[in-house]
């Protein structure tokens, strides 16, 4: 049996950058992965990056004005190959970054607990045993495939995942699920000119935003051609010769969509199969996650948890922030702790796409805020406007006693840009007239915080 210092199961974001931490500081350390398609994680390899790279190249699609199906689907399938050569480097380059570690040691396979401080590693080559004084779970999440009829057994039901991977266009595209990752592929496909419905089972869109942003949002994909049926339960899918038949409820009546394409987006869950938990002593949440404290530690002392696979916010940035708060508590203060994150800004990457941080203006009542609210349309900020993309609607939610900043969001081109600095102003408990007042080069979009924040009444 192989000894290591520390064993890390996941190539992920918080896993690579703990590794290569680690062995910076001498330790022997083993990293395991599942698949030599996945070295960087899910962020590199099926999430963020191929994702962003499509949206991209969606984009410019648009920007070409392209007469045809045909011409379209040619510049589909160059997008594709694009995004393909851009992982399949980053996916090289972070094994590299690794290997050359003279202290880790990179196994390819499936980790499962054998006790708690003992690994099983079943890879090409046979089985083998590992021990560890210190075990980092950073295993991710995996996607939710509902319980419908036929979904299964259909040949034209995909994931995100296994979307990106087919090279023909589709002419039509449904997708089941209206969340942030349905809506980036609706606009993505849409931009590419794929005839595009999303079915959702919740009565409105994006439910936990701000109404007023859903509702721009909505009118935004409309504009693009994406059809929307609210309140709708999916009965069956089932092949035909002429693509796949989508049967669902809607208010009491029924219908069916027919498409070429059905991309499931319903969801993601803590990617725990296979990891034989209870050998090792380590509980999960009601909710399937690892459950860990705020230092991370699950519930045996010297296994932790990093990432998705222990719950809460899917952001690759935290996966990093886990890495971080680990680090402090293996050779820091320990004052580093899950409990600092009281403001995460998130995008979701539709065109254009939109950014928050904090509270909406429903919740900021809903916890006995006084309010003041500003709203900026994109349309007029200089730079929108210059860049012929005046799609979009900014709010600031601020507390009227104390002129602290609630809550942003902020639904423009470079939004994902701006809320960082909104962000900041919260993190450092800055009054809204930090942002107001404050000098941003011309022409840009970061300006228009000055004009939204110019909005709120003293």
């Amino acid at each position: 049996m192989e000894h290591y210092e520390a064993i890390i199961i996941g190539f992920g974001k918080g896993g690579k950058t703990l590794a290569a931490a680690l062995a910076d500081r001498g330790r022997k350390v083993a990293v395991i992965e599942q698949s030599k398609l996945m070295y960087g994680g899910t962020c590199i390899n099926i999430g963020c990056i191929p994702t962003k790279a499509l949206v991209h190249h969606s984009k410019l699609s648009q920007i070409k004005r392209l007469s045809s199906f045909e011409d379209q689907a040619a510049e589909y399938r160059s997008a594709l190959d694009k995004k393909s050569s851009l992982i399949a480097a980053l996916r090289q380059k972070n094994f590299e970054n690794l290997d050359k570690k003279e202290t880790v040691t990179i196994y390819t396979g499936k980790a499962a607990f054998a006790s708690p401080h003992a690994i099983s590693v079943q890879t090409e080559n046979g089985d083998m045993m590992l021990h560890g004084e210190q075990i980092y779970i950073n295993t991710g999440a995996t996607i939710t495939i509902p319980d419908i009829e036929g979904i299964h057994e259909s040949q034209r039901v995909y994931t995100s995942t296994t979307l990106m991977e087919e090279t023909a266009l589709p002419k039509r595209l449904v997708i089941i699920g209206a969340g942030y990752i349905g809506l980036e592929f609706a606009s993505i496909y849409a931009g590419f000119g794929s005839e595009v419905i999303v079915l959702d089972s919740h009565r409105d869109l994006l439910e936990t935003e701000d109404g007023e942003i859903a509702q721009a949002v909505r009118s935004s994909l409309e504009k693009k051609g994406v059809v929307f049926h609210n309140g709708a339960t999916i009965q069956y899918v089932r092949d035909t010769e002429h693509g796949a038949v989508i049967a669902y409820m809607e208010a009491d009546h029924k219908r069916q969509e027919t498409a070429d394409a059905v991309l499931v987006a319903t969801g993601r869950k803590p990617n725990v199969e296979g990891l034989q938990l209870p050998n090792a002593g380590i509980a999960i949440t009601d909710r399937g996650a690892i459950q860990v404290n705020e230092y991370l530690q699950t519930t045996v002392p010297h296994i932790f948890a990093m990432g998705d696979v222990k719950g809460g916010l899917q952001f690759t940035y935290i996966s990093l922030d886990d890495q971080r708060i680990i680090m402090d508590h293996l050779y820091g203060n320990k004052r580093r702790t899950t409990h600092d994150r009281q403001f995460v800004p998130y995008s979701v990457f539709i065109d254009p796409p939109l950014s928050r941080v904090g509270l909406t203006e429903q919740e900021a009542i809903a916890k006995g805020h006084e309010v003041k609210i500003a709203r900026l349309p994109a349309a007029a900020i200089p730079r929108a406007k210059l860049n012929e993309e005046t799609e979009g609607l900014l709010k600031a939610v601020v507390d009227a006693q104390t002129d602290r900043i609630l809550g942003c969001s902020l639904f423009c081109a470079d939004s994902h840009e701006m809320i960082n600095i909104v962000q900041i102003a919260m993190e450092t408990g800055q009054s809204f007239t930090f942002l107001r007042d404050h000098i941003f080069t011309h022409p840009s979009m970061s300006e228009s915080l000055n004009d939204l924040f110019q909005l709120i009444s003293r």
